[in-house]
């Protein structure tokens, strides 16, 4: 029961982070709630937040997407979310290996994103190179066994020069598309019962506070620091899983 309400308040912290960037939401809940729930419950119950969180800024900024975009991420990302399915299924009862893996990618991921936010910044033009558009089926493999794959969608996207708007409403639209298909998978897999269902509910909630703050955050204070912030407790949740 503690664990439960621990989790809870983790979906409420992480979707402030998700209402300010669109993308942190998941893989910042992610690994405590690997910790505290296991992989059964959090997987599935995340996705589904996931694809509510990105319905509701979709709803609201649906005029800014960028469908040029999100139609390229959707087919490059699908593809790699089969391939995501199918490695998932090799580690079947072997979730601690998965999430051994999710923590070295998260440290790599945070220290990353820390160098990035103080190397001098180039302006590429919104050009892309080759090897960028793989971050797309490798952001789908991560979502098919995490449903963390926004990092590194993100890094494909910066290197488009959308506005921060336009951006948001673009990777939070990704989401519906794509998280609908993980939970068409994870219904066929058995995922889903009374009882996950229960917490799926109970949650729902938590994910609105978390997203109502975030947004008001948005609107009134700097990206930056809250970029800054996503990256620490990255580097701090990804440690955890290693040394668990």
């Amino acid at each position: 029961m503690v664990n439960t309400v621990l989790f809870l308040l983790v979906i409420f912290g992480a979707n402030i982070m998700q209402g300010i960037t669109g993308f942190a939401g998941t893989i910042l809940a992610m690994s405590p709630s690997l910790l505290l729930v296991g992989y059964d419950i959090a997987k599935p119950v995340l996705n589904v937040l996931a694809l509510i969180s990105g319905a509701y800024v979709f709803l609201g900024n649906v005029k800014y997407v960028n469908w040029r975009e999100l139609w390229k991420i959707v087919v490059w990302m699908a593809a790699g979310i089969l391939a995501g399915v199918w490695i998932q299924g090799l580690f079947a009862g072997q979730e601690a290996i998965l999430q051994k893996l999710l923590g070295v990618f998260v440290v790599l991921l945070a220290l990353q994103g820390i160098w990035k936010m103080y190397r001098p910044k180039k302006d590429e033009g919104g050009k892309v190179s080759p090897a960028t558009v793989l971050f797309l089926p490798a952001a789908g493999i991560v979502h098919g066994i995490f449903v963390s794959g926004g990092p590194l969608l993100v890094s494909y996207l910066t290197k488009k020069n959308l506005d921060k708007v336009s951006f948001r409403a673009t990777i939070s639209t990704v989401w519906v598309f794509l998280n609908s298909i993980v939970l068409v998978d994870d219904i066929r897999t058995g995922l889903w019962n009374p009882s996950l269902l229960k917490i799926q509910l109970l949650a729902i909630p938590f994910l609105l506070a978390g997203m109502f703050v975030g947004s008001k955050l948005y609107a009134k204070m700097s990206q930056q620091l809250f970029m800054k912030i996503t990256f620490v407790l990255l580097l701090i949740s990804g440690v955890s899983l290693l040394v668990k």
